[in-house]
């Protein structure tokens, strides 16, 4: 006999839903989300797709109807419960808006718990949008499927992040000034985490003197180039996931 196809397949859409789910739920789907279902994937009635809510995990539904601007589905099994995220969070000072836009999404991606935007001196970015940022991080959680999302913090003022800094979280901070070598760092410094990018022109004297004075912080150097702010948020995740996190 042929083999029972897996269900829900895997080239079923996935979504988040930003409602506590359940494994009897019904719900209706409308929005962009309604229109990415019914007129970019082309759902019908009888289709699967998978919902995750950041809560409980992740669930197989089964569309009911499809109208012109919404759509009705019935969860009918709960797939996995939300996942257990490695406790690292990115603190980065704003960039362009693409570029921030694309370290958001692959912070998402690698896996991190927090992300903190920093105001500093030297940002050419002094206003963030976090709905774009968090639209940007949903759409990567449902491609890469995380069941669960980065917090997402408000910009905040470099010199009240270090005021309020958690004494047990290392904060590995990336010093163009020169730092340790980060594996070596990471050999040293186990347990709860974040990494510190600062603005395309770097940090100023006082800035690096105060970061430096947190007693959590340890300067860390990210190899002989002098990297693109997103690229050494992006390589640095890496680096950490790679000796710590979940890789």
């Amino acid at each position: 006999m042929p083999a029972t196809p897996a269900w829900p397949p895997l080239s079923a859409p996935r979504l988040f839903v930003d409602s506590d789910l359940s494994a009897t739920a019904s719900l209706t789907i409308d929005g962009a989300q309604a229109h990415y279902l019914i007129n970019v994937m082309r759902v019908k009635a009888g289709d699967a797709i998978k919902l995750f809510d950041d809560i409980s995990g992740e669930y197989a539904a089964r569309v009911v109807a499809t109208g012109r601007r919404d759509l009705s589905l019935a969860i009918e099994s709960k797939l996995r419960p939300r996942e257990p995220v490695p406790d690292l969070w990115l603190c980065a000072a704003p960039i362009k808006r693409a570029r921030y836009d694309s370290m958001a999404e692959k912070a998402c991606e690698l896996g991190v718990a927090r992300f903190v935007p920093v105001a500093t001196a030297r940002a050419v970015v002094d206003k963030i949008k976090p709905e774009r940022l968090r639209a940007r991080m949903i759409e990567a959680a449902e491609q890469c499927e995380r069941t669960a999302l980065p917090a997402l913090d408000d910009l905040t003022k470099l010199d009240a992040l270090l005021t309020g800094w958690p004494a047990a979280r290392i904060l590995f901070f990336a010093d163009e000034r020169g730092g340790a070598n980060f594996a070596d760092a990471l050999a040293a410094h186990s347990g709860p985490a974040a990494i510190l990018i600062g603005p395309e022109g770097g940090f100023t004297d006082e800035e690096n003197a105060a970061i430096r004075a947190c007693s959590a912080a340890v300067p860390i150097s990210l190899g002989p180039r002098i990297l693109r702010a997103e690229t050494a948020a992006i390589a640095s995740i890496a680096v950490w996931m790679a000796h710590a996190g979940d890789w």
